[in-house]
């Protein structure tokens, strides 16, 4: 693998902002299979570019500025750019808080050296003895959210949406519109999402978190309102895209066809039960079967379609099929 990694150009983005604390630890880790490494000041109040510069010799390390704050996403897309202009094949995002463990990179950019994934990303839930140390309300969070990422972005088999520590392949990169992703605290679930129109195989890696004297800024209960709309806005567009748009299967028909029985059976039975509220006649069978069979097909259908959706996980890196289409071409 090592060979591989000497094969393959790696470049690491930092996204800074109040990290002044750990990052110079984050960059003294960092493996020599990194040939660039990326440190985007974000407009941070602690000038976190020019502190790095003054104190930090290693030849690799080039500094960004952003102008003003665009958040973690926002930063991470500067850094996206900036590592394919040097013409990286590999970019590794991790934060420069001390949390994520640079001496992971080498695992992270594993599979998709080997051709297995596009896009990979942490998990902090895989070892189950060790997410005691995780603190009880970022657990309950990251669970909440994992859940939710699920139905928005497709990858059924993730968790941890939350979790920066990722690496993408560069050839998937040059293929997301950067001015569409989110940039704050919703920007890597919002990857997802944009990776899963690519059709890109996304991976989870195990992983440990480090919790020191960092401080986090997403508060779950001032994000959870926004997080619930922009999931099922990119839910409603992922099925759009996915089902209608580029592709058509029996899962087309069975979602608006589950949904028409369910909501009329369900309809229908909620204006009889009131009636027979206000009336105090009962309901007879008849019309409760009539309530009772459109819900019943309607909630059989959208379960099969739950059932496509969740095996329907792109399973074909999406940069071995570029590269076979190219290669085809020329």
């Amino acid at each position: 693998m090592q060979s591989q990694a000497k094969q393959a150009i790696i470049a690491v983005v930092i996204p800074c902002y109040r990290v002044t604390k750990h990052v110079l630890d984050v960059l003294s880790k960092t493996g020599e299979e990194v040939s660039f490494i990326f440190v985007v000041d974000d407009a941070c109040p602690e000038d976190s570019g020019n502190f790095v510069k003054n104190h930090c010799l290693d030849a690799r390390v080039v500094i960004l500025h952003n102008l003003q704050n665009l958040g973690v996403g926002g930063a991470v897309m500067t850094g996206y750019k900036a590592a394919i202009e040097a013409g990286a094949d590999i970019i590794v995002k991790i934060d420069g808080d001390g949390q994520m463990d640079p001496r992971l990179i080498p695992d992270f950019i594993a599979p998709i050296i080997a051709g297995e994934a596009d896009y990979t990303k942490g998990n902090r839930f895989f070892d189950l003895e060790k997410i005691r140390s995780m603190p009880k309300r970022r657990l309950f969070g990251n669970a909440v959210l994992s859940f939710m990422t699920k139905f928005s972005s497709g990858y059924w088999d993730l968790f941890d949406p939350t979790n920066g520590y990722t690496a993408i392949h560069a050839d998937v990169a040059r293929h997301l519109c950067f001015e569409k992703i989110s940039r704050r605290y919703f920007f890597e679930t919002d990857m997802l999402f944009r990776l899963n129109t690519l059709r890109a195989v996304v991976l989870d890696i195990p992983m440990d978190a480090h919790y020191g004297d960092e401080e986090s800024n997403l508060e779950i209960s001032k994000i959870i309102g926004e997080f619930l709309f922009k999931h099922f806005r990119n839910f409603l567009k992922r099925i759009f895209y996915n089902y209608y748009l580029r592709d058509m299967s029996l899962a087309s028909l069975e979602l608006p066809l589950g949904l028409l029985f369910f909501i009329s059976g369900s309809g229908f039975g909620i204006y009889h039960w009131i009636n027979s509220l206000q009336s105090g006649i009962p309901t007879s069978a008849g019309t409760v079967m009539l309530a009772a069979l459109p819900m019943l097909i309607g909630l059989q259908l959208l379960l099969s379609f739950l059932a496509y959706d969740i095996s329907n996980i792109p399973r074909k890196p999406f940069h071995k099929l570029r590269r076979s289409l190219i290669s085809r071409s020329t």
